[in-house]
């Protein structure tokens, strides 16, 4: 079998996801070319395992001190160049399509009329699920993004509804976590006012993971730049991590038993949404802004709790394998069965 997988790359948590994926379809042999859009080439990083893959402008937004600018994002994006890519993009050599809520493959697979499957936490929004900032036009967009007849969606926990556990990234082993530890990802607010916020809590040591030039060390405030395998250290044995409210990177979290505080993304029903399932599920803490009263509070009084999620991309690999793609309903069942949650009675019930 050979499949392409397209990966939105706008944030780090798709890609996460599609390393896990790859571990998995190597595994059992499939040959996977990989498309990659939202980003341009060189802001990516750690990228060896998959190969040469291509990438492509495709769609992104525009952020600015943890909101959405909509006009800035209408100017940045070409739809001209997404229509070319789309059109120019042949799969005729390709037995199926993945997408990871990546509109060019998504919308070329739909035109040739190739089998294509959805992987990812958007499409969890199908069902019903916690929703905030759920209006026309974000339902729209989940909708019409990178559409596919076949949505496998993911989240935190089933909801009674046809999705599946998280594809988090798994850990060799669990580090005891450092009392005063925190890892911060921020990426989507003013890096200064980060620091500034953090400033007044000297008894924290906070890890702060962003575009930074190089390591610095301001005391109890450690700057860090990008790096796939330092931020997995720094994860390992951490006891909390503060961060926007992006699904992959909470998930991991919860997987590991950390403690979550999230300022979802200003005007982003997904991340508006995430923020609410958090709370909702006794999984972590939201704040609207930097609230210093809040982070307070989250450092003296929430403990993070563990959720323990089997192997997603080996059983939905299995399960593309077997080729009865419109049971959906068994393999979700399936895996919530396998579910353990140490921390939270009956939480995958």
């Amino acid at each position: 079998m050979k499949i392409l997988y397209g990966v939105q790359a706008t944030g780090n948590g798709h890609i996460t996801r599609a390393r896990a994926m790859n571990k998995s379809l190597i595994k059992n042999n499939i040959n996977v070319d990989y498309l990659f859009s939202g980003r341009e080439k060189e802001h990516f990083f750690d990228m060896e395992e998959f190969g040469n893959f291509s990438c492509r402008s495709g769609l992104t937004f525009v952020t600015n001190s943890g909101s959405i600018k909509p006009f800035k994002t209408f100017k940045k994006n070409s739809f001209s160049q997404l229509y070319r890519d789309i059109k120019q993009l042949d799969l005729s050599t390709y037995d199926l399509v993945l997408t990871d809520f990546e509109p060019i493959v998504a919308w070329a697979a739909k035109k040739q009329k190739k089998a294509v499957i959805a992987i990812g936490h958007q499409y969890a929004f199908d069902h019903d699920i916690p929703k905030r900032g759920n209006n026309f036009m974000a339902r729209l967009f989940m909708q019409h993004f990178a559409p596919a007849p076949i949505r496998l969606g993911l989240h935190w926990h089933h909801f009674n509804q046809a999705i599946l556990p998280p594809i988090a990234e798994t850990h060799a082993y669990i580090e005891k976590p450092i009392d005063n530890k925190i890892l911060v990802y921020l990426g989507f607010e003013n890096a200064e006012r980060v620091i500034n916020y953090l400033l007044p809590f000297t008894d924290q040591q906070f890890f702060i993971y962003g575009h930074f030039e190089k390591a610095e060390d301001m005391g109890h405030i450690q700057l860090r730049p990008l790096s796939r395998e330092g931020f997995q250290k720094d994860l390992a044995n951490c006891n909390g991590v503060i961060m926007n409210a992006g699904f992959e990177l909470a998930s991991e979290a919860i997987h590991l038993g950390k403690k979550l505080l999230v300022k979802p993304l200003e005007g982003q029903m997904e991340q508006l949404s995430n923020a609410l399932a958090l709370e909702q599920l006794s999984l972590g803490m939201s704040m609207e802004t930097l609230d210093s009263s809040i982070l307070k509070k989250w450092l003296a009084g929430f403990s993070g709790k563990r959720v323990i999620y089997p192997s997603v991309p080996d059983a939905i690999v299995d399960w593309i394998l077997e080729g009865d793609w419109n049971n959906t309903e068994s393999l979700a069942d399936q895996l919530w069965s396998e579910v353990h949650s140490p921390d939270i009675e009956n939480f995958a019930q």
